[in-house]
């Protein structure tokens, strides 16, 4: 079981790593495919009047490893936050019996077979999920929900007791509540942006329990379930219906109106990849702008911030405001007021090298200093 439980958590975790993810935004479909752990199921027999000589005839239910499929609809609120309403098919074949009878004094019986029964659980699931933002190209999300699964089961221990005119089998589908919890990660496809891997585990418990008709030398006996508690491995596609609008470039800053203007003197301040502090060649730079305007006598100094594409644009956007104001504050060190400096943050747009999407570009990630 153990090392079944480690193939699959490695098989959720073997996604390529390439590209980054927007947050998802509008509605979206899913499908994902897997398998399943059931753990091991407690039952117990119950008796109609007259009371029987059994005082206790109670089982271990073990289960092996089968298959599970998850579908869902969803809508991305664009901030990270998911509604995802799934369904839910998860088939476990019953692989052995524990079981232990009392009468009068206690006895034990174990067997293993294979195909003595199945239990299939089915149902919706109403999750609310959080994609975790990161700057790596693998989105991280958690989430949990509740729902209603139906379980099918169904046994057949007469190969253990064929030498008696008696058997014993159990069956029907029942229904019960049910809470979930989800860790996954999900990774866009370069070729198409709104279509992504997604690999998932799901921690599923029932919170009630289930009876099921039993024939027991055609006594009407019942079979009374106390615990199901799952752990399902999927991968699959999400499919994001619309595409996400393209984001306007921020306005250029206006000109500033000046009788008889000086040729603006540009700066240029580069970063590392995912960057916003000073390397010492930056410091130097700034040092010289500081230096100029005190001697040209500027009225205005412009510090835009810029990004590459390689991020998101709501990521870039924010760590252009970054690169500028760690830029305009080490000018304020050098003796500049602040009331002479304006601060611009363009995010990926206004590339100094064109590029596509997805691209880590050393001279896009810059700031510049524009004295006026």
């Amino acid at each position: 079981m153990k090392i079944k439980l480690a193939l699959a958590a490695t098989t959720c975790l073997a996604v390529p790593v390439f590209a980054h993810a927007a947050p998802v935004s509008g509605p979206y479909v899913s499908l994902g495919g897997g398998t399943s752990l059931l753990m091991t199921t407690s039952s117990s027999l119950e008796f109609p009047p007259p009371a029987s000589s059994f005082e206790a005839y109670k089982y271990k239910n073990e289960f092996s490893t089968d298959y599970a499929v998850v579908a869902g609809v969803g809508y991305g609120l664009g901030n990270g936050f998911r509604v995802e309403l799934d369904g839910d098919f998860i088939r476990n074949t019953q692989q052995s019996d524990s079981v232990t009878a009392s009468i009068g004094s206690p006895f034990i019986i174990h067997y293993n077979g294979k195909g003595v029964g199945a239990e299939e659980k089915y149902g919706p699931m109403l999750n609310v999920l959080y994609d975790i933002p990161v700057a790596f190209p693998i989105t991280p999300y958690v989430g949990a929900g509740v729902g209603y699964q139906w379980v099918k089961f169904n046994r057949d221990l007469s190969q253990i007791i064929n030498s008696a005119p008696q058997s014993l089998r159990t069956g029907g589908t029942r229904g019960s509540f049910a809470y979930d919890l989800i860790v996954g990660g999900s990774y866009p496809l370069p070729m198409m942006p709104q279509l992504s891997l997604t690999a998932e585990y799901r921690f599923m418990m029932l919170i009630g329990d289930r009876t099921y008709s039993t024939n027991f030398s055609n006594q009407g006996i019942s079979d009374k379930f106390t615990n199901d508690v799952s752990h399902t491995f999927t991968v699959g596609l999400r499919y994001v219906l619309f595409a996400p609008p393209v984001m306007a470039p921020a306005p250029s800053p206006a000109p500033m109106a000046s009788p008889a203007p000086a040729p603006a003197k540009t700066y240029l301040v580069f970063f590392d990849w995912n960057k916003y502090d000073l390397t010492p060649r930056a410091t130097q730079v700034i040092a010289d702008a500081a230096s100029d305007s005190h001697i040209t006598g500027v009225t205005t100094i412009n510090v835009s911030g810029y990004t590459d594409t390689s991020g998101t644009p709501t990521y870039n956007q924010g760590l252009s405001e970054r690169r500028a104001k760690a830029v305009a504050d080490q000018l304020v060190v050098d003796g500049v007021p602040a009331s002479e400096i304006s601060i611009h943050a363009f995010g990926e747009t206004h590339l100094l090298v064109p590029t596509g999407p997805g691209v880590r570009e050393p001279q896009n990630r810059r700031v510049e200093i524009v004295l006026n």
